[in-house]
């Protein structure tokens, strides 16, 4: 299986508009992130981890002109608002594209894109939609491999994160249930939100992302939804433990 990191922002992006920080300035590609996203491929199957506001720039980046469907972690705009951007894809594959997520969360979108889940008189240049709900733990097999969403604690907020055969997923965590902990104990590769070194309500920060990896123990971790306060790439990349390193936009990782 190849993962690609899409995006690994925060909801502002990184630069943020109108900063003037060192990481907004600077030319390194590493430190440009698109809103965090990934891209699941194996076989001949092509998922996609969230669906953000930059969702076109990033299919067009990876020159991608097709996928199997959508997982979304949780509602928040920096993770849904690119839906409308299936368009071409729908168009092109000529059917539904499945979405799979809470039912809190197909709620939600069905309130905010309500004509892509009407079913009565749909707007003809729409994309349409197959939807898929999911429960945490609820083992579901999806192009021969079998995919477990699992809980995490977004602030107060209940959200999902994903385990793929030796691989797991998980974004604007700021605590995980011990059953989760348990479940992830000693993957291949864990990709992580890591906002930045000060304490926040909502996510972890790089000391409780670095914690929650230790009582993991994955054989390599990657830290994704990173701020522009964490610094710059290559700066805290050089200080961290031997398996794990910053994600960046567009880094390629096989398991």
């Amino acid at each position: 299986m190849k993962i690609t990191l899409l995006g690994t922002g925060t909801s502002q992006g990184v630069p943020v508009i109108g900063c003037q920080c060192e990481v907004c300035r600077s030319t390194d590609p590493k430190d440009k992130r698109f809103r965090t996203s990934a891209m699941l491929e194996w076989d001949a199957h092509r998922f996609i981890i969230d669906c953000g506001p930059d969702f076109r720039m990033q299919m067009l980046r990876e020159k991608v002109n097709r996928i199997d469907g959508i997982f979304f972690t949780h509602e928040h705009a920096d993770h849904t608002a690119g839906l409308d951007d299936i368009r071409p894809l729908y168009f092109r594959k000529g059917s539904p594209i499945p979405v799979y997520g809470l039912q809190r969360v197909i709620d939600d979108l069905k309130k905010r894109f309500n004509y892509i889940f009407t079913e009565n008189n749909p707007y003809p240049g729409a994309p349409r939609v197959a939807v898929n709900v999911f429960e945490p733990h609820q083992t579901v097999d999806i192009g021969g491999k079998i995919l477990e969403p699992f809980p995490v604690i977004h602030g107060q907020l209940p959200i999902l994160g994903y385990k793929i055969d030796n691989f797991a997923y998980i974004t604007d965590a700021k605590t995980l249930p011990e059953s989760t902990i348990n479940a992830l104990k000693h993957i291949d590769l864990l990709i992580i939100n890591s906002l930045h070194h000060s304490p926040h309500d909502k996510h972890f920060n790089l000391k409780e992302a670095l914690q929650t990896i230790a009582a993991i123990q994955p054989g390599q971790a990657v830290l994704t939804h990173i701020s522009h306060h964490m610094g710059l790439y290559d700066e805290i990349n050089r200080q961290l433990p031997r398996n794990v390193t910053l994600g960046f936009d567009g880094m390629q990782l096989k398991i």
